[in-house]
């Protein structure tokens, strides 16, 4: 069993929204996904989706096809939350009760005024580790990649998502890369008047540029955790720039 699983190698899963996506938010954007396999030594699946969040990659039976997928050794990388905030009187599917822990739940609205139960943006996806972990596979917990807005003169802090991310990783004692800290940092280092030529459109989706730009800060993220999908990062991969946060 082992020798026929080695034979057949690893693969790097991703599991996400547009800002991973391949095509991005639309015309002239895309996601940092689509860049990842050229900094590693195995082959990714880029299942991202644009307008995903940990909810609906759950409620349209998305992680439960990435899991059917999945290999034993395999690692599947996890980056939501741009679209997990709450959608206000009406629910849109994507919003998860707020607050940072697994059981957690809100009953919302939907449109046709039916009231439905929701749960926390961790119960999401520690659903998904589990059932990842029961087969096998490596789940690393990525921070969603920050939008292009600044405060004096630097990236404006993370969210609530960040730390959600980030208890997650804490919590069920996997990989947590702080993707936006990492992009941030990179960001930073150009400077606002570069970061904005990143976003042709709005302040969430990167052209091709940005998303390479974000791609070699997961890498970075990376090569300083003590994931083992490190050992798989390429020569080109090794010398992204920027250092350990």
């Amino acid at each position: 069993m082992i020798l026929a699983w080695c034979a057949l190698g690893q693969t790097v899963y991703l599991a996400g929204d547009s800002t991973m996506a391949l095509g991005g938010g639309g015309s002239g954007t895309q996601g940092w996904g689509v860049f990842l396999p050229q900094f590693l030594t195995i082959p990714v699946v880029n299942d991202a989706i644009g307008g995903e969040s940990a909810r609906s990659f759950s409620d349209e039976g998305r992680f439960t096809n990435l899991v059917s997928s999945v290999r034993r050794g395999d690692f599947v990388i996890i980056e939501f939350g741009h679209n997990d905030a709450t959608s206000g009187a009406i629910d849109n599917g994507k919003q998860d009760a707020v607050g940072d822990g697994y059981n957690i739940t809100s009953i919302v609205t939907t449109a046709n005024g039916t009231q439905i139960l929701i749960h926390s943006f961790a119960f999401y996806i520690e659903n998904a580790v589990d059932s990842l972990l029961q087969k096998g596979a490596v789940p690393i917990i990525s921070s969603l990649t920050p939008d292009n807005i600044w405060s004096n003169g630097s990236i404006a802090p993370g969210g609530r998502f960040v730390t959600y991310a980030e208890s997650i990783g804490l919590r069920r004692n996997i990989t947590y890369i702080n993707h936006f800290g990492y992009t941030a940092q990179a960001y930073n280092q150009l400077g606002q008047t570069t970061t904005t030529t990143f976003y042709p459109n709005d302040h969430l989706h990167t052209n091709s540029d940005g998303a390479l730009v974000v791609a070699e800060a997961f890498v970075r993220g990376l090569l300083c955790s003590e994931s083992l999908l490190r050992l798989k990062v390429n020569a080109g991969g090794q010398g992204v720039p920027n250092g350990c946060l």
